[in-house]
Parts: C-alpha cells; sequence; structure tokens
C-alpha cells in the first residue's frame, strides 16, 4: 500500500506526463485529471478530523493515571490536581521526557480515563491507516493555563500519538495542541499562556519541525459573549487577537486564527466577508479557520451555487486582507488604536456591567429567562451535540452558549447581540472617558468618524442593527406574559424594553439614519419573511402555554402532539430568522 497520498500522486503524474507525451493528453482530461485533484484535496482521508475535549477532563485523566502509578511528591503519593500551576508545569515536563510509559494495561482505570485512552489510542490508529492528515489537531477547551496544554501533551504520549524518548515506533510528532480561549478572562490571559508555551524548548522544536512553523489558536465567540455581553466579547477577542500577532511575530511563529463562530451575531455571526476583512492586521496571513455551524450550513451551501459563492467570497476577503501592505495596515491600525482604543474600552466596561447587571446580578432573571422563552422545550429538541445545560437545575452559569442564545432568537429579543451596547454609547457621550473629546457634540463626532472608518466598529454595528431589525418588542412582550409572577415580569421585562430603546436610539444617532435604510434588500426580505415567522411566534406562546399547563397539573400527561407542535414552531422560526443559532 501507499505510505502517503503524494506517493499515489507522483505514479498519476508519471501516468498523466507519458499520456501526454504519446498524444493522449485527452484521455488525461477526461478521467485521470479528476483523480489527480482528488488525491490533492482529499488524500486517503476525505476530511480531517478534530479532536476537541475539556482541559478539565483532561486534569482529572491525568489526576488518575498519576495517583494508581503510585507518583510520589516528597517521599509521599501526590495529588495531581491539588498541585499549583508551576508544579504543574514541572511535573509534566518531566514526564514528557520520561520513556516509560505512565499508563499500564494491567491496571483498570474508571470509564472516563479508559474512554479518552481510547479516543487517542484511535487517533493514532487512524492516522496510522489514513496518513497523519487524517487527524491533526487536538483542541483544549476552556484553556486557562500553560499546564492545560501541556497535559495534552502526555497523553499523546501515553497514546501513541507522540514518540516516547529514545524510543521510536513511527507515531511522529503527534497532533498540534490549539488552545480554545473563550471567556473574558481567558482571552486576556491568551497571550500570555502562548508566549510561555512557544518560549519552551521542546514546544519550540515540535513546532519548528512537525507543524511547519504554525501553531493554530482558537478563538470562543459563544462563552465570551454569554461571560460579558455582545460588546465586551467582540472587544476582548479583538484586543486578544492582536496581542497573538505581536506573541507570535516575536517568536518567528506563524498564527493561525481559529474563529469558532456561531450562525447568531451574538456567537460571531454575520457576514463572514465583513468579519475577515475587519480582523486586526496580521491575523489573516493568508489562512485562517472557521466554523460554519446549523442553520447556517444549511443557508450557505444546500444549494451548490450558493455555496460557490460563498466559498469565494471568503477566499476574496482572505485574499485582500493578506495582500494589504502589512507594515502601512498595522500603521494605520495602531493610529486608530490610539484615537479609538480609549473610547472602545470605556464602552466595553460599561456594557458588560449592564449586562452582567442584569443578567448575573438581578434578582429572579433566571426564573424569567426560563419561563419567558423556549429554552426547556428547546432542551428536548435534538439540534445540538451536547445537552442544553452541563448540570441539573435553572441556573444561567450552567447554561451552554448555544441554547442560551437561540432563546433569546426564538422570542424575538435577540439579547444577546445588542444589549449594553445602549448604555455604553450612552454614557460615552454624556461623561466621556481619560483622554475624550471634551464637549458632547466632539464625542458624537468621534463615535460616528469610528463608524465610517474602522471596520472593526462599522462591522459590529452593522451586525446590530441586522439583530435589531429581526427583534420585535410586542411579541417579546406576549412571551413575557408566560412569567408567573407580575412583579418580576414587569421589573425584568422593562429593564430590557429600555435598554432596547435607548440602543436603536443611539444606533440612529450614530449612523443618522433608520434601521438597514442602506440595505433595502435586506429590510424587504426580513418584512416578506415576517409575515411567515410572526404567526409561528404566536403559536409557539399558545402552544407552551398549554404544554407547561398540563405539565403543572400532573393529573395526565402532557400531550405529545403539542410538544411535537412546539418543536415544528421552532424549526420554523430559526429557519426564517436564519442567523438565530
Amino acid at each position: 500500500a501507499y505510505d502517503a497520498p503524494r506517493e499515489l500522486a507522483a505514479d498519476l503524474a508519471v501516468i498523466a506526463a507519458s499520456l501526454s507525451a504519446h498524444h493522449a493528453a485527452p484521455i488525461a482530461r477526461l478521467r485521470l485529471s479528476g483523480l489527480q485533484q482528488a488525491v490533492e484535496v482529499f488524500g486517503f482521508h476525505l476530511a480531517t478530523v478534530d479532536l476537541r475535549q475539556s482541559s478539565d477532563v483532561h486534569e482529572r485523566v491525568l489526576t488518575e493515571l498519576f495517583t494508581r502509578a503510585g507518583t510520589q511528591a516528597d517521599g509521599k503519593p501526590m495529588d495531581y490536581s491539588r498541585l499549583d500551576e508551576d508544579a504543574r508545569v514541572v511535573l509534566l515536563r518531566a514526564e514528557l521526557a520520561q520513556a516509560r510509559p505512565l499508563a499500564s494495561p494491567w491496571i483498570a482505570y474508571s470509564e472516563e480515563t479508559t474512554r479518552e485512552l481510547a479516543v487517542l489510542r484511535a487517533a493514532a490508529a487512524g492516522r496510522a491507516r489514513y496518513g497523519r492528515l487524517a487527524v491533526q489537531q487536538t483542541i483544549v477547551s476552556h484553556t486557562e493555563t500553560l499546564s492545560d496544554l501541556l497535559e495534552v501533551l502526555v497523553l499523546q504520549k501515553e497514546t501513541g500519538l507522540i514518540d516516547a524518548p529514545g524510543i521510536e515506533i513511527g507515531a511522529g510528532d503527534g497532533l498540534m495542541v490549539v488552545p480554545l480561549f473563550e471567556t473574558i478572562p481567558d482571552l486576556e490571559r491568551g497571550p500570555e499562556i502562548m508566549a510561555a508555551w512557544l518560549d519552551l524548548p521542546e514546544v519550540r522544536q515540535r513546532v519548528k519541525r512537525a507543524q511547519n512553523g504554525t501553531q493554530e489558536v482558537m478563538l470562543g465567540y459563544s462563552d465570551s459573549n454569554k461571560d460579558g455581553g455582545f460588546l465586551t466579547s467582540n472587544w476582548s477577542l479583538y484586543q486578544a487577537e492582536r496581542a497573538l500577532v505581536d506573541v507570535f511575530s516575536a517568536r518567528n511563529v506563524r498564527l493561525r486564527l481559529f474563529h469558532g463562530r456561531g450562525g447568531s451575531v451574538g456567537r460571531g455571526g454575520g457576514s463572514s466577508f465583513d468579519a475577515i476583512l475587519a480582523q486586526p492586521p496580521g491575523t489573516v496571513a493568508g489562512q485562517l479557520r472557521l466554523t460554519e455551524q446549523g442553520e447556517v450550513i444549511q443557508s450557505k451551501y444546500k444549494d451548490a451555487e450558493v455555496g460557490r459563492w460563498h466559498l469565494e467570497l471568503l477566499v476574496a476577503a482572505t485574499l485582500e486582507s493578506t495582500l494589504a501592505p502589512r507594515a502601512a495596515a498595522t500603521s494605520a491600525e495602531d493610529a486608530r488604536m490610539a484615537h479609538y482604543g480609549p473610547a472602545m474600552s470605556f464602552m466595553s466596561e460599561t456594557a458588560q456591567r449592564s449586562y452582567r447587571g442584569l443578567v448575573y446580578d438581578t434578582p429572579g432573571f433566571a426564573e424569567y429567562f426560563f419561563a419567558a422563552t423556549p429554552i426547556t422545550e428547546i432542551a428536548g429538541l435534538n439540534i445540538g451535540s451536547r445537552p442544553a445545560s452541563r448540570k441539573q437545575g435553572q441556573h444561567i452559569d450552567d447554561l451552554r452558549a448555544i441554547p442560551w442564545g437561540f432563546s433569546w432568537a426564538q422570542c424575538r429579543l435577540m439579547l444577546t447581540g445588542w444589549y449594553g451596547v445602549g448604555s455604553a454609547i450612552e454614557a460615552y457621550l454624556e461623561t466621556g472617558a481619560p483622554g475624550a473629546p471634551r464637549s458632547r457634540r466632539a464625542r458624537l463626532a468621534q463615535l460616528r468618524e469610528m463608524a465610517r472608518e474602522w471596520p472593526a466598529f462599522r462591522t459590529l454595528l452593522s451586525n446590530m442593527e441586522m439583530v435589531l431589525a429581526k427583534s420585535d418588542l410586542a411579541i417579546a412582550a406576549r412571551y413575557a406574559q408566560l412569567v408567573p409572577g407580575r412583579s418580576l415580569r414587569e421589573r425584568i421585562f422593562g429593564q430590557i424594553s429600555a435598554e432596547h430603546g435607548r440602543t436603536i436610539a443611539v444606533l440612529r444617532l450614530l449612523t443618522q439614519r433608520e434601521l438597514l435604510a442602506d440595505n433595502p434588500a435586506l429590510r424587504e426580505s426580513l418584512r416578506e419573511r415576517f409575515a411567515y415567522i410572526d404567526p409561528l411566534n404566536y403559536l409557539q406562546i399558545e402552544l407552551i402555554r398549554r404544554y407547561r399547563n398540563e405539565q403543572r397539573d400532573g393529573s395526565k400527561e402532557p400531550d405529545k402532539r403539542v410538544r411535537s407542535a412546539i418543536h415544528l414552531t421552532i424549526n420554523g422560526i430559526a429557519a426564517g430568522l436564519r442567523n438565530s443559532g
């Protein structure tokens, strides 16, 4: 068998050259060229598979491995989970330098440890059978420390993905370890973690030899939005990207950013073309990765012609961003950051206070959310790869980011795509920030200039405008009627309604026009879709009311037909709104 696709490609090239030399090139064009292209694009593996697991799972697995192996510290049994960060780094680096295995085939481990080791061993077997391009990367969700990345290297060594020191088994250098920075604090720590990672000699050698001088970093839009709100999430992501460019440039390593975007604007959705062009200089250096999910795949790639058009847009934006003169672009961006950065930082802090004040600090907010949105009904719909919540109970902290944003879209508030921005801009106009223009008129002129001249801010406002155009307070008020307590309902919906009006007012002030006045095609498209979506919303409200009343009654099993109808309305509303999940 061929060891790698390039060997097959070389033989096919010999055949193609022979056909051409003997006046049979048309045969190559008819049959052979398609096979050559398929080998070039797909190899033997069709599509590369990424592994992904949470850092806390890796920690638990290694804690068990170290404990069962009898690892000691200062002559006493060691508990890896209780070590501080510095001690963990020292231990993990020492383990990587060890030739002897840590895991034993003669020890029965817990179900979780057995499962995680089996996944990595399957990846090693897949790479051996289909080539190393079949599985190339493993993503570490919730990366918070340097040890989170080193843990994965140790587990790769234990499962045959990395050759142990002095022992050649043909595994090579294993999978690229890709950190995923998700929450606001993680994004802030990300550049520091990557600097420490790339400064480790064993890592630097791997990046240079096995990864062709490239290191990937994944950025999470969903959890950062749920953590800090729309404006703060976008600003934190932007600053993290700029800092990462500096870290990688100083170490002469190519940075490839992997954007974990979702369908909704709160999760990084919106125009991919505009999003790519709005990236900081140096972050799109001929390559980037992004995720396409849910109804986005359906709308963009179901039709081949539309799919090609979207791929062309991605390529065009990547080329345009890459070919912009780096020095000039960086200089212009530095000037914008110096001029606009303090204003954005002030507005980000204000928006985060406003958002967290509602979501995490308002008494009864969780009760309101679970009653006024179809979140419990969404949890019963098979539309995700994981449960809607990490734990049982009604706690916002435990709720996953995707159903969180999806629920707000269903009740036509789309809170994750705008809440807090109105208060932030209004506060900046009224009080300013250190170094800001002195008068309100001058600060307004500055914000209007930002909306015109700064792609990052312009794209943020454009996405928010589209979300606000899809929101409907009258329908949202009907959903609020599902909340049993009148006082709670009026207090929280009143707060949301006030911020909604505030946000639309400041957006009109900055753009000097009505919503979507510059995009009549989208405005008309939405108007046509609302004729179908709005009745579905009212129908969903009534169905939810009936179903929940039957659940509370308890005298008989709730009608499954009603539940099925609710699920149909959920699908219909999502399809109509499009970027809702």
